[in-house]
């Protein structure tokens, strides 16, 4: 089909309409979507990135990236929420993985029999040519009657020719088995998905546009074998062994790149020789000159202070951390390796009522719960969301947290604490799946999931997500340590905050074996999980603070913080997400754990030798 440019002029024309972008989970629709609007969309190299709609208005026209799905069904709420947009499009690019062509082009044939003007985009096209992929582009195009356009959109390459193309989107050929199924009836968007058709006309629908996907590939595509590198890594990673052997050394390098540098060189040089060193007095100094109520000084450069506490954990603890650990994440997903550690833990996570899939949320977790607990919609069924939610809530720490963790289990210095931390976490989460893989009926779905390509990351697009995903932890968590930091002065000036290491004494005392003030932490953990952590920090002599508590009462604290109650951001997202009752009793069940479990750690390192 000739294609021919369009002058801005006629891009003007698309101003009011919508144009949606559609394809399967990881062929790159996001990747898309950014370089056509010049936007950020998380791109990740694994399904159930883009969970919703996100829409975005350009001067040529308004944009609209849809879920990944593989039919226009309702099979799932990715499908289901993909439909309600779709049947609104104006135009539709398909974005389709050259890789895949016989899987990616079944859903383009059910968009061309809903008679939609639609834009096709080999996505991937470097990836075929390294696999030995030959396409007759020009022959698909007139099979199809569609526009085609060969993209490789993480490198930029296709994206100007199609964005000079959109006014050139077209109809395609519908399937001759449409106007036979439907001949009795309106050919309209409600009967072409299939919605009202009986279950003997959906599967001659299915079988036949399966025929005729299959004929445009014969007459379309020839394969070369070719030896690839990429797929011979990827398909190692699959085999038990080499692939936890390979868990293995990504975790041991998480933990000397955060765990070890940046815990320990970039926090030292950022809190300690600028914040503590430099800042700190200097803003005290400032604030001490101007004459003021004593409560006004305490509010803004005391213990707590505004000026002073939420400066030096955001930006001299935090920010470091979280930037290393969202920088090492998206060399992962990027990579196409967290699909393949899915594969891997199947058999595991089936033990705790859930897929291999369900590794997704929970290596998501470890970045932001919140965002996990949105992501837990790609699983299967109710059943799945409802035990990747609690698990993610009561046993997950999000990055910022385990972050401070890792520095502060650095500074004990002690494999016999790391152990027992680890042990400590992983047997609670064991069992919690446990339980509710019992009690919940139903059994955990079959693993579906598309494997991607493993591919060296391109840097750029690294450096976008990790900066991106810093910036909104930063405008998220900087107002909540300032509230959190007002809270805490504010109790401290009224005396309630002894009120409260009274009221909780039988639980931090008795229970814990804790010092009064460690409640403090707790009032902290309400506000922020990683507050709590941050306030744990001082609490064991790092900085310039004398420690309070031994390495064992570190090691319980570090448990209950970590069990304990998800950050505000994450409750509101669980209570919209699992509804007020799931929410509260995973709420409720989060406290109730951090200190049962704290408890319990607490009488075993009581009989313990030193």
């Amino acid at each position: 089909m000739q294609i021919q440019n369009n002058t801005n002029n006629n891009l003007q024309s698309l101003k009011n309409l919508r144009i949606v972008l559609v394809g399967n989970p990881n062929v790159g629709k996001s990747v898309v979507f950014n370089k056509i609007t010049g936007t950020y969309a998380e791109i990740s190299n694994y399904s159930g990135t883009t969970l919703d709609n996100i829409e975005t208005q350009t001067d040529i026209g308004m944009f609209v990236d849809t879920p990944g799905i593989f039919s226009l069904g309702d099979y799932n709420e990715e499908e289901i929420i993909a439909k309600q947009i779709i049947i609104q499009a104006d135009i539709v690019i398909n974005i389709v993985n050259t890789l895949s062509l016989d899987r990616d082009l079944f859903l383009t044939q059910q968009l061309i029999d809903l008679g939609l003007p639609i834009l096709l985009v080999l996505n991937q096209m470097d990836e075929a040519e390294k696999k030995g992929i030959k396409i007759d582009i020009e022959h698909l195009s007139k099979e199809l009657g569609v526009p085609i356009f060969p993209t490789v959109a993480i490198k930029d390459q296709g994206i100007q020719e199609l964005k000079d193309n959109l006014n050139n989107a077209q109809k395609g050929k519908k399937g001759s088995y449409i106007a036979e199924i439907l001949k009795d009836k309106e050919l309209s968007f409600k009967n072409i998905l299939e919605n009202e058709f009986s279950t003997e006309n959906r599967e001659n629908l299915y079988v036949e546009r399966r025929k005729r996907v299959n004929e445009v590939i014969d007459n379309t595509l020839t394969m070369e074998e070719n030896f690839n590198l990429s797929s011979a890594i990827g398909q190692a990673l699959l085999n038990p062994i080499i692939g936890f052997a390979a868990l293995g050394l990504v975790l041991y390098m998480l933990y000397q790149i955060v765990g070890i540098y940046i815990a320990g060189e970039v926090v030292d040089f950022l809190e300690n020789q600028i914040i503590v060193e430099k800042y700190i007095p200097w803003i005290t100094g400032l604030v001490n000159h101007i004459p003021m109520p004593t409560w006004l000084n305490t509010i803004l450069v005391g213990e707590f202070g505004l000026l002073t506490m939420p400066i030096q954990y955001v930006f001299g603890l935090l920010m470091p951390l979280i930037i290393g650990f969202y920088f090492f994440m998206a060399i992962l997903e990027d990579s196409g390796y967290l699909p393949r550690l899915a594969v891997l833990t199947d058999r595991f996570l089936s033990k705790l009522g859930l897929n291999g899939k369900a590794i997704i949320p929970i290596i998501l977790g470890f970045g932001c719960v919140t965002m996990a607990v949105i992501t837990t919609r790609l699983l299967g069924s109710n059943r799945e969301r409802i035990i990747a939610s609690t698990i993610l809530c009561l046993t997950i720490p999000c990055s910022a947290q385990i972050g401070i963790i890792l520095v502060i289990l650095a500074a004990m210095g002690s494999l016999k604490l790391w152990i027992l931390y680890l042990a400590t976490i992983v047997i609670t989460m064991i069992g919690i799946g446990t339980l509710l893989n019992k009690i919940l009926a139903g059994k955990s779905t079959p693993l579906i999931i598309d494997l991607p390509p493993m591919r060296v990351p391109i840097m750029k697009n690294v450096l976008d997500k990790t900066l991106c995903k810093t910036k909104h932890f930063l405008l998220e968590a900087t107002p909540l340590f300032f509230l959190g930091a007002l809270i805490i002065t504010i109790l401290e000036l009224t005396n309630s905050l002894k009120s409260i290491y009274n009221f909780l004494s039988p639980l931090t005392v008795s229970l814990l074996n804790l010092p009064k003030e460690t409640a403090n932490i707790f009032i902290m953990g309400l506000i922020r999980r990683d507050f709590s952590a941050a306030g744990l920090s001082d609490m064991i002599g790092m900085g310039d603070k004398a420690a309070i508590l031994t390495p064992g009462q570190t090691l319980v604290s570090l448990v209950v913080i970590t069990l304990f109650v998800p950050c505000i951001a994450t409750v509101v997202v669980l209570f919209k997400e699992r509804g007020y009752k799931e929410a509260s009793l995973i709420w409720l069940g989060s406290i109730t754990l951090a200190f049962a479990v704290g408890g319990i750690l607490a009488a075993i390192l009581n009989i313990l030798p030193a």
